[in-house]
């Protein structure tokens, strides 16, 4: 595999992860163009090293969280699992309760491989997306922290994110915008939303790797394996800080009419060719 073809897909493997414009849907529209096939590399375990990437990279963006909800998780194990009003134990048992649609997610995921191949598919999905943003930029968001956020808040936001399982449904963008239905408040759904793509990435690595190990990395393909990872972490890390940014201004829109245009033209030229 060309070092070049691991740089463009680590790059959008990192940006879509977490920029609400769908991974999936970008990284199947890349490998597509650039036939990924011809070169000999194993699609299955070149997404695990660029997802593990991005794993990395929202383990930097928010190190003092995870490490503080490690901490919650162990004094609500030694305290009996009673949850008091404290922020970081409420956020644990929240994450618990949106993770738990995420085993529905591993059960038809591989019912809907065909979707991946599927442009006119990812096209029609990332019109979705963009309308799913544009509703929640201009009526979502609310007030709510882990603080007074409800478990169903949580839920909803956890069932959002299985419709991401689907080539062309951002994650980033379902999670965040799941939250925001919710009342959630606009920096508090992008911390919860980001939080709960480490179980998620993490579930879906641990879930694909017996078949990675049993398959192996092509041989020739470890330098451009690290390079992908690599690069998906750096553009991860700046995917994050990005979304970070613009959700304060209320930016949806930004990433809304690029999802509505790239998937105008992917359903346009799927129907033409």
């Amino acid at each position: 595999m060309p070092i070049w073809i691991a740089v463009l897909l680590g790059a959008v493997q990192g940006f879509a992860e977490f920029l609400p414009i769908s991974s999936s849907g970008h990284l199947a529209l890349v490998q597509n163009l650039v036939d990924f096939g011809q070169y000999g590399g194993d699609a299955l375990a070149f997404d695990i090293i660029l997802h593990l990437g991005t794993l990395v990279a929202v383990c930097i963006a928010f190190w003092g969280d995870i490490v503080e909800l490690v901490r919650s998780a162990l004094g609500l194990a030694l305290n009996g699992f009673k949850v008091e009003k404290r922020g970081g134990r409420r956020l644990v048992v929240m994450l618990v309760i949106a993770c738990v649609p995420l085993a529905v997610g591993a059960l038809i995921e591989g019912h809907i491989e065909a979707a991946m191949g599927s442009t006119l598919f990812i096209g029609c999905a990332l019109i979705a997306t963009a309308v799913m943003l544009l509703i929640a930029d201009k009526k979502g968001g609310g007030s709510k922290t882990e603080r007074d956020a409800t478990y169903l808040d949580a839920l909803v936001v956890g069932l959002m994110q299985l419709c991401a399982v689907f080539p062309g449904i951002s994650r980033s963008g379902a999670t965040i915008c799941g939250g925001l239905f919710r009342g959630l408040k606009r920096d508090f759904a992008v911390r919860f939303a980001f939080l709960l793509s480490v179980p998620a990435v993490l579930g879906s690595a641990v879930f694909k790797l017996p078949d990675m190990v049993k398959q192996g990395i092509p041989e020739g393909h470890l330098l451009p394996y690290i390079v992908g990872f690599l690069v998906a972490a750096g553009c991860g890390y700046l995917a994050i800080w990005t979304v970070r940014t613009l959700m304060k201004k209320g930016g949806f829109k930004y990433f809304a009419l690029y999802c509505a245009a790239v998937g105008f033209v992917t359903v346009a030229l799927s129907l033409i060719f």
